[in-house]
């Protein structure tokens, strides 16, 4: 049993809206920036580009469609290094500091552990076909 569950779909639908949005408001819900406030305006500025991202990709839910999806989830996983390194950066302690890495713990999970692989279009086209002899 492959533990890459999660396919284009999933992102697109579950993953990116949803948590662009959760990055907008979480701030101000957990009131970060206590130890700096960057701490709260990073997680807000991220989650304005992450919407804009999501609109902008090239998958199931995105709106214009004009970047790649490949390139969607390289994107995300430099946040997620950003996000990574953004509490020694920026001297979050504290909450500020635990929300980063979490978050960069998911972020990079869920891109790279847990991303499933594109089917290349020779393998789908062929699928329960018959081949020509």
């Amino acid at each position: 049993m492959s533990f890459r569950f999660i396919t284009k779909s999933i992102h697109a639908y579950l993953i990116d809206y949803p948590v662009a949005i959760a990055l907008i408001a979480a701030p101000f819900v957990l009131e970060l920036g206590t130890s700096e406030p960057a701490a709260m305006w990073l997680s807000v500025v991220t989650g304005v580009a992450a919407l804009l991202l999501a609109a902008l990709t090239d998958h199931p839910a995105g709106l214009v469609k004009i970047i790649p999806y490949w390139l969607h989830l390289w994107v995300d996983r430099a946040v997620g290094v950003v996000f990574v390194i953004a509490p020694f950066a920026f001297r979050f302690s504290g909450l500020d500091a635990w929300y980063y890495w979490v978050l960069a713990a998911a972020v990079l999970l869920t891109t790279s552990v847990f991303n499933a692989p594109e089917e290349p279009v020779v393998t789908r086209s062929t699928l329960g076909g018959r081949t020509a002899a």
